[in-house]
């Protein structure tokens, strides 16, 4: 049985290893924050961090996560919503629905490792995650009050 390190705990699961890491975290573990959208790595409800990357995990088979690679969801990104980005998203009331937000929120923390103050140009290329309510201009707003930037302009 593979030992997968899930949110900082070291889990064992029995799947079958071409199975979707998605449905291995939300059947096999039960962390169902993140969501199956569309299965072919288009709208980004699926998104969690492999090693700190923001991947769409409805693509990644079981057997391509290495031993010892570190595995966050949702549920491992702050234990009580503390963390900046989730904050901004209370804050300006983001999600309409609120099913994608969680991929939102997960590819949203990656890329602001990578490029912590972002333009409106930065954001509109790297945050590609489908919302079908259509909460783009407030996704962008709440990725400008996580980091600190103002909309339109480089912080």
């Amino acid at each position: 049985m593979p030992t997968l390190n899930v949110n900082g705990r070291n889990l064992e699961v029995q799947a079958d290893p071409s199975t979707p890491l998605l449905w291995v975290l939300r059947e096999q573990l039960g962390l169902t924050g993140t969501k199956y959208g569309c299965g072919i790595a288009q709208c980004g409800a699926c998104t969690i961090h492999l090693d700190g990357a923001a991947i769409r995990s409805c693509v990644i088979p079981l057997a391509a996560v290495q031993p010892g690679q570190k595995i966050v969801t949702i549920e491992g990104l702050s234990p009580d919503s503390s963390h900046p980005v989730q904050k901004a998203w209370a804050a300006l009331d983001v999600p309409q629905c609120g099913y994608c937000q969680s991929g939102m929120i997960m590819a949203t923390v990656a890329f602001l490792r990578a490029k912590p103050k972002p333009t409106d140009a930065d954001i509109n290329e790297n945050i590609t995650n489908i919302c079908r309510c259509g909460t783009y201009n407030r996704v962008r707003a709440a990725i400008h009050v996580a980091a600190g930037t103002t909309p339109g302009k480089q912080g």
